[in-house]
């Protein structure tokens, strides 16, 4: 296609020329699918809450082998998400889920059969990166599939997911923790095998990603599969069309030679152009506050939190747990209906400032029960209050939003890699957090730690909205522009360039 032909067919699908109409239900399917991947994450943050108050006691541990047993699947997720963006590249998209649902299906097991504290961290660290391979991957092939239009909700999913995994995970330790203690936390940390056997298989009757079949040269395939998630045969010709145009631009050949990433670090870390540099950052920030806020740290710590305020009763402390993951639920979901009416930043800079806030509300809570012998009602409510407003707004802001940013503002030839590198801090930030959180509050209290949490938040907040561009309603391939200079490209300056 002529390039001004391209140009006309370019503004003809454009968002803005496109009337509101119905998702596509196939692109709706696989999304999906691919999603279920992340329920793996949030079932074992959930359960791993509970189960690891029963570990404690049964292999009598120390606190600090809990931080270890609790961080070492984050700090193992780190090098399933390290090598998922080659891998993808490699063999697919879709087979990297199902590579990241087997290992994680192995390392379930391994957990659930756990003899010992050795086996148990065994089967921690593969779980892990089973995990790390689902984080990247899931987001990425969501992002590749979707319309402009809807793909801020459909990359949103495995946020959804997540904390639908949290939620579950939470009433699976309710229902349990009633077993033997010998026998409780192993149903608990295995029944995760359940689930992962189940996305293994379903995901095979999933379609490759048509931007990973256009890298291959095998444009036949792809325009089948955009056939299958457009609105129509023409709409799926200007699609295939925009994407071969981008592979022909990041100097990959579309007439039939496969590409498997090479070369994509060199160009990311040693020799970036300015446009990526500034998606590095953003990626790569975005990346780093979503666990320096301490979230993971507060869901896998929340029982102990309120344990020291007063809490004694496993029941009820998994109770409250329960209240706290529906909370997150609900809200992870609203901001995944509304991501794409709204946009990314204002629900960005909402969340952030909103946790900054909770945090600062959870700390006083805590400070005050810390120093008060009778442990007031009111206290121990307004604490849980706070929990429940630190997990909301992190499922209106940072959790969903963390995703989508990372798999849509890079362009085709680096996307993989570059949403790995981003989420490979994800992990290792979140893996220092699980580990460190324990000590360092038992050297500064509860209270304090909060404290600290909220002024990260606050610096979040102002390294959002300096750094993060609206990338609503834009192609994959349009994405680009924003992080241009402005003097080169004009068109940014709509009111979502960069800051």
């Amino acid at each position: 296609m002529a390039d001004t032909e391209l140009a006309q067919a370019q503004e003809a699908i454009s968002p803005k020329n496109i009337k509101p109409h119905r998702l596509n239900n196939y692109a709706l399917a696989c999304a999906l699918l691919a999603s279920t991947n992340s329920i793996l994450l949030g079932y074992d943050i959930g359960v791993m809450s509970g189960a690891v108050l029963f570990i404690k006691e049964n292999l009598e541990i120390s606190s600090t082998q809990v931080e270890i047993l609790v961080g070492v699947l984050n700090v193992s997720s780190l090098i399933g998400s390290l090598a998922s963006g080659k891998t993808s590249d490699y063999i697919g998209r879709r087979y990297t889920i199902v590579l990241a649902a087997t290992t994680f299906l192995i390392g379930a097991l391994l957990m659930g059969l756990a003899p010992s504290f050795p086996f148990l961290m065994a089967g921690r660290v593969i779980a892990g990166i089973g995990v790390g391979f689902s984080l990247m991957i899931a987001p990425v092939y969501s992002a590749e599939i979707s319309p402009a239009m809807a793909r801020g909700f459909l990359t949103s999913l495995p946020e959804v997911f997540i904390v639908f995994g949290i939620l579950l995970g939470y009433i699976v330790n309710y229902a349990l923790s009633g077993l033997p203690q010998h026998i409780n936390w192993r149903l608990m940390l295995g029944l995760a095998a359940i689930p992962s056997l189940l996305i293994g298989c379903g995901v095979t009757a999933m379609p490759e990603s048509p931007r990973w079949l256009v890298m291959q040269g095998r444009l036949g395939d792809a325009k089948q599969v955009l056939i299958k998630i457009s609105d129509n045969v023409q709409e799926a010709g200007l699609r295939l069309s925009e994407i071969t145009k981008e592979a022909s631009s990041d100097h990959l050949d579309s007439s039939g030679a496969k590409w498997h990433g090479q070369g994509v670090y060199k160009e990311l870390l040693l020799r970036p152009s300015r446009p990526v540099r500034r998606m590095l950052i953003a990626a790569i920030g975005v990346n780093f506050f979503m666990q320096a806020s301490g979230n993971d740290a507060v869901i896998y710590y929340c029982p102990e939190v309120f344990k020291d305020a007063g809490i004694h009763s496993k029941k009820m402390l998994f109770g409250v747990n329960v209240i706290m993951g529906s909370a997150k639920t609900s809200f992870a979901l609203l901001s995944a209906l509304f991501l794409d009416r709204f946009g990314r930043r204002p629900l960005l800079l909402l969340g952030s400032a909103g946790m900054g806030l909770s945090l600062a509300v959870l700390a006083m809570g805590s400070m005050f029960l810390e120093h008060s012998s009778s442990k007031p009602l009111w206290a121990i409510v307004l604490s849980v209050v706070a929990v429940c407003g630190v997990v909301s707004f992190f499922s209106i802001g940072l959790g969903p939003i963390t995703w989508v940013y990372s798999s849509e503002i890079f362009p085709l030839r680096l996307r993989a890699q570059g949403s790995s590198l981003a989420i490979s801090v994800n992990r290792l930030v979140s893996g220092v957090m699980s580990m460190t959180f324990l000590t360092i509050s038992n050297k500064i209290t509860f209270g304090g730690m909060f404290f600290v949490l909220s002024g990260v938040m606050v610096a979040a907040t102002a390294f959002f909205y300096v750094f993060m561009p609206e990338t609503k309603g834009k192609t994959l391939e349009e994405i680009g522009a924003l992080f241009e200079d402005k003097n080169t490209n004009s068109s940014v300056d709509d009111g979502r360039e960069m800051r």
